[in-house]
């Protein structure tokens, strides 16, 4: 029986499940919602013709311009503190991170367009704030599907629903969903607001070689090879990686022996915002199905194959379409977008290789089950970017670099570590394995216990940094594990003393940020503790956030104090829900202290301003280093506190 769309009549819902959702469908965007580009390169000339296979209903590639740079005119080779290898996600988010904390930075990209094909379409809510801090956040959201909640069925009926995003006070929701092509649009129109920033369209690597103090690349281009001198080169050309294979490096792990079509499918269907999952469905027998909704009125699904599938054979339209009628039945759809793959758990041993750097599948490479490659990547760049600016303006040692690429090492094994689980559950290897499966869908819809044995693809989440060498560790109890050392910090509902309503994690970023939680009965305390603090990191330009509990009264009283002692060195918010203070386990004179990727580094019960500036100092050392412990002069750590600040 073919699955009935409109009624979904012969899928037995859970118990007290709702088959009815958010409609979820948003505005559209355009490039009026930027300013005008700093870049002309970035505008695009036209759209791009692509391969009849390759053309969609919804979306036509753009066309950037090839423009030659004043680098190629005959003479010496130019110079760039940064150059980026790459124009995806990744690479684009790592250049305007470095662009916005004033580092120069070259983007090359041998293409002169965005992905062809959706590609990545699921993105976590960390993204999602990692975006907000780059200026992409909002129009990403705007253009696409928010979901936060799941099903998993087995053949046909529905064995539970899950909620990956239970609890409210939080900006952004679990997941949006939006086709790779138009988040690329989406950064490339923010890349040409910065003026420190380059995007070059149509330049290929051919030559790469590393140098004590830099790299050299030689270049192609419509006009001819061009050289070109990085002092650090960032790799983000993808799972292929050009420039990897050209430094004679590999990617080691594991090709699984299976192959999934994605079928992109344009229709109107009234079906509830949510990922669902099938196990043996009815209309397709023995395999998997995934299903998603993305912008546009397309539809990903994703069918299981198996191993023995011909790729050329299984994407044609005579192919896919049977597949599609078997589970749509009667409704009208247009195929969108088509392709079959193979996917591999693999990474590179070291994503620091002197002064080349790789991110994202350049480095490091997963399944698509539980959306961890595009997501995993930005992190990375995320990561990245305030060292490598801090490195460039003599605020830190290049050996911190190291200490991301061991954060960042550590992160793919985690989510190696959890594709690959979820790819052993969804394809099992022997009966055995196959009746476990079976069995442990079976009693999740009765047992909750075995629910959390369910693998259909652990969705993504951010590394916690346990073992990273630029946190403090804990000298005081905390009940608030979520916010720990090298976790990333928590979203709450904060207002300004006029009342205005905010989100915590868009007021903080690409600086070291300290949280104090202010007392509300004891006004001056909550005044000397807060301006100790501010003399201590503003010169350097840190920021201290003094939270009060709301409603309070003093709140516009130490917010005047606060900026006649320091302009822009401090402000105030009030706790408007509370959520933060219980979210941070906080009681008056507790303090926490972010990283410019807001992650945590350290957190006291009662701060003193030379433990916060050691804390600091400890971001600009390498691996095995204690930070101010080992750097000897006071002069030492207060340079090192600058890490991070804006020019």
């Amino acid at each position: 029986m073919p699955w009935d769309h409109t009624r979904l009549n012969h899928i037995a819902p859970a118990p007290g499940a709702s088959l009815r959702g958010p409609d979820g469908f948003a505005g559209s965007l355009t490039r009026a919602s930027f300013a005008s580009p700093a870049d002309s390169s970035m505008i695009p000339d036209g759209r791009a013709p692509v391969p009849p296979e390759s053309q969609m209903k919804t979306f036509t590639n753009p066309v950037f311009a090839y423009r030659r740079s004043a680098d190629q005119r005959p003479g010496e080779a130019a110079r760039h503190p940064v150059v980026v290898v790459g124009a995806g996600p990744v690479g684009l988010c790592t250049a305007i991170d470095l662009a916005m904390q004033g580092t120069p930075v070259v983007v090359l990209d041998d293409d002169q367009t965005v992905s062809v094909g959706s590609r990545a379409v699921c993105y976590a809510k960390r993204t999602l704030e990692i975006l907000d801090r780059l200026g992409c956040g909002q129009p990403v959201v705007e253009r696409g599907i928010s979901w936060n909640r799941g099903r998993v069925f087995l053949r046909d009926r529905e064995v539970y629903g899950f909620d990956l995003l239970p609890e409210s006070g939080h900006a952004r929701p679990a997941f949006v969903n939006l086709q790779q092509y138009h988040l690329e649009e989406i950064l490339v129109a923010r890349a040409g607001q910065l003026p420190l920033l380059q995007l070059r369209w149509r330049n290929r690597v051919t030559a790469v070689e590393p140098q004590a103090d830099g790299v050299t690349l030689q270049v192609d281009t419509p006009d001819g090879p061009y050289a070109l001198h990085a002092d650090w080169l960032v790799v983000a050309d993808g799972a292929r990686s050009p420039v990897r294979h050209l430094l004679g490096l590999e990617s080691r792990g594991q090709v699984f022996q299976d192959r999934f079509l994605i079928a992109d499918v344009l229709m109107k269907l009234d079906h509830p915002t949510e990922r669902w999952f099938w196990f043996d469905p009815p209309f397709h027998r023995g395999q998997s199905v995934l299903l998603h909704r993305q912008a546009d009125n397309v539809w990903r699904v994703d069918f299981q194959l198996g191993w023995d599938a011909d790729p050329e054979t299984e994407r044609q339209p005579e192919r896919v379409l049977p597949r599609l009628r078997q589970m749509l039945g009667d409704r009208e759809f247009e195929l969108e977008w088509v392709s079959v793959y193979t996917f591999q758990c693999r990474r590179m041993d070291r994503f620091r290789h002197g002064r080349v750097i790789f991110t994202g599948d350049a480095a490091h490479q997963v399944s698509p089950f539980g959306a961890r490659g595009a997501n995993s990547g930005i992190q990375d760049a995320d990561a990245l970017a305030w060292r490598l600016a801090a490195v460039l303006r003599g605020r830190a040692e290049p050996s911190v670099i190291d200490v991301w690429s061991r954060e960042r090492e550590a992160a793919a094994d985690e989510n190696i570590l959890n594709s690959t689980r979820s790819t052993d559950f969804i394809t099992p290897k022997s009966d055995v394995a196959r009746a476990f499966r079976d069995a442990t869908l079976e009693l999740a819809e009765h047992l909750p216990f075995a629910r959390r044995l369910v693998n259909s693809g652990r969705l993504s989440t951010p590394a916690t940094l346990d073992a990273s060498a630029a946190n403090t560790a804990d000298t005081d109890a905390f009940a608030a594990p979520a916010m720990r050392p090298g976790a990333p910090s928590v979203d709450a509902p904060l207002a300004s003393p006029a009342g205005e309503p905010v989100w915590w994690l868009q007021q903080v970023g690409g600086r070291f940020d300290l949280l104090l939680f202010a007392a509300a009965d004891d006004a001056a305390s909550s005044a000397a503790q807060a301006l100790a603090l501010v003399d201590a990191l503003a010169p350097d330009g840190g920021v201290v956030h003094a939270v009060l509990p709301a409603p309070d009264p003093q709140a516009a009283s130490l917010a005047d104090r606060l900026e006649a002692r320091r302009p822009g060195a401090a402000r105030v918010w009030i706790d408007r829900e509370g959520l933060l203070a219980r979210r941070c386990d906080a009681r008056p004179g507790t303090a926490v202290l972010l990283r410019p990727d807001q992650h945590v580094c350290a957190r006291w019960r009662l701060a003193q301003p030379a433990a916060v500036l050691e804390a600091i100092a400890r971001c600009a050392a390498g691996p095995g280093a204690e930070g101010a412990d080992s750097g000897g002069s006071a002069a030492a750590v207060r340079a090192a506190a600058a890490i991070g600040a804006h020019p």
